[in-house]
């Protein structure tokens, strides 16, 4: 790489629903014509960043979660209580799905260079996949643990990457960016409203087995994004506290939060960008 040449990279990180911000980011960006040169994902940041990085078309994947594909999402669960041991969802509907969006590439295919973030079950391991199916690496990157059934890949049983790392800055850096923008959409637990599925009416109720679960994953989530936020050089956090994990029909909603909060920082992308030294 030219040491004299800024490459930007964009780090999306974990949150189910409220990933759906990272289109609006990305939408944001692409409108001020800051490019994007390699992405790395986790969780829904990968998927959100897979689709992204097989076509380089923002408008397509804004469509996608604007529309009844997202809000019917709970079609694409597929309970298999012979895997109940392993996990409650196989995964199968939802791989479907991403060959609708991104057909059956492979990472080396994609237009802007992919990673995926996961998770070793065995040693706990990081496990950076940047290589073969596109679809078998996002599919891996989603798993959350005890929710999907673990992926099997390259000889080892996959689970969501944002166990390891929710906000992959440093894999993004890695991959040769040396101006990492980072985006987290894992708001403090303190901020969310409400942890049952029926409504704030019932908010004091005992949680879910389900929500109780993905709270507790997020919460211990939220505090390694902390601690390593300061492998970016820009940090776009954009406030999707409202929105339930499940909530996939408030796609609108998170959308144009990641949208605004990557407008308010864009005028600070360019400063720092002018005043630019390559390490």
């Amino acid at each position: 790489m030219d040491d004299l040449k800024i490459k930007i990279g964009l780090a999306l990180g974990s949150g189910a629903a409220r990933g759906i911000a990272h289109i609006g980011v990305i939408k944001s960006l692409r409108e001020a014509n800051i490019p994007i040169e390699c992405i790395a994902g986790t969780s829904m940041g990968a998927l959100v960043g897979a689709c992204y990085a097989a076509n380089a078309d923002i408008d397509f994947l804004e469509e996608v979660a604007l529309t009844s594909n997202l809000k019917k999402l709970t079609g694409l669960l597929d309970p298999k209580f012979s895997f109940i041991r392993t996990g409650l969802l196989h995964g199968t509907r939802v791989e479907n799905f991403l060959k609708t969006i991104i057909g059956e590439k492979n990472i080396e295919d994609c237009l802007i260079p992919y990673a995926a973030v996961a998770t070793d079950l065995k040693t706990g391991n990081e496990v950076i996949i940047d290589s073969g199916p596109l679809i078998k690496a996002v599919r891996a990157s989603i798993s959350i643990p005890a929710i999907f059934i673990p992926v099997y890949f390259n000889g080892l049983y996959l689970v969501d990457g944002g166990t390891v790392n929710p906000v992959p800055a440093d894999v993004v850096r890695s991959m040769g960016a040396n101006f990492i923008i980072a985006v987290n959409v894992l708001n403090d637990p303190r901020k969310r409203p409400r942890l049952g599925l029926t409504g704030d009416k019932k908010s004091d109720k005992l949680p879910s087995m389900f929500n109780t679960l993905i709270q507790s994953i997020y919460i211990m989530e939220y505090n390694i994004v902390r601690a390593n936020l300061l492998k970016a050089d820009i940090l776009i956090e954009p406030d999707v506290s409202a929105i339930q994990p499940y909530e996939f029909y408030r796609g609108a909603e998170a959308l144009e939060a990641g949208y605004k909060a990557a407008k308010l920082v864009i005028p600070e992308i360019f400063k720092l960008l002018d005043n630019f030294q390559p390490v």
